[in-house]
This record gives structure tokens, C-alpha cells and sequence, in this order.
């Protein structure tokens, strides 16, 4: 079984930097690709970044320029790195774990950790 908690979500101003963890745990399993979405009021969730076992990764077009993700160096926790925020920025923020080799879905979702940008 694979546990997924995010934290590192809160309150920031615009302009401000953040950044969100995604602790992975659980045995029995190899981790293929672990992606970072975003959940906004009245918006359909959306991919933020991704990276894969080899260490690529991969953003939303519109989000590259301030987004990062990385991982830790035994890989067991995922960073998304957050610069510049925006007010439509504001989402809870979910990290997810595909533990299958070239799969289109991920396997396991985290429960979020909310971001909110606010003066």
C-alpha cells in the first residue's frame, strides 16, 4: 500500500513563493512517476509537473515558468517548488504515484494541501 501526505500548503501573499512536499511511503512497490495537480474552486483539476524514475520531467505550458518539481535523493519525497504566485494560483494541491511502468494513470493520490494567494 502507498501513502501519499502533502504538506507546505498556507496562506501567501501574491508574489510569494511556497514550497509543497509529497511524502511517499509504503513498501512493496517501485515508484514510476509522481505528478503534481491542482484543484481549483470551479475548475477541473489539472497537471502541474510530473517526474519520472529517470528524473525528467514534465509542466503545463502555462505553468513552467514558476512552477519546479524535483525530488529528494532518495526519492521518497517530491518538492513543487511555487515562485511569483498568483491569486488564481489559489488550489488545493495533490501529488499522485503511478507504480506501473508507462502508465497513462496514476495509481495512488494524496488527500491535498491547500494554497491559498490573498492580500
Amino acid at each position: 500500500q502507498v501513502q501519499l501526505v502533502e504538506s507546505g500548503g498556507g496562506m501567501v501573499e501574491p508574489g510569494g513563493s511556497r514550497r509543497l512536499s509529497c511524502a511517499i511511503s509504503g513498501s512493496g512497490f517501485n515508484i514510476f512517476a509522481v505528478g503534481w495537480y491542482r484543484r481549483a474552486p470551479g475548475r477541473q483539476r489539472e497537471l502541474v509537473a510530473a517526474i519520472n524514475g529517470d528524473g525528467e520531467t514534465q509542466y503545463s505550458d502555462l505553468l513552467r515558468a514558476r512552477f519546479s518539481i524535483s525530488r529528494s535523493d532518495v526519492g521518497n519525497t517530491v518538492y513543487l517548488d511555487a515562485r511569483g504566485l498568483l491569486l488564481e494560483d489559489t488550489a488545493v494541491y495533490l501529488c499522485a504515484v503511478s507504480v506501473r511502468p508507462y502508465a497513462r494513470t496514476y495509481d495512488y493520490w494524496g488527500q491535498g494541501t491547500q494554497v491559498t494567494v490573498s492580500s
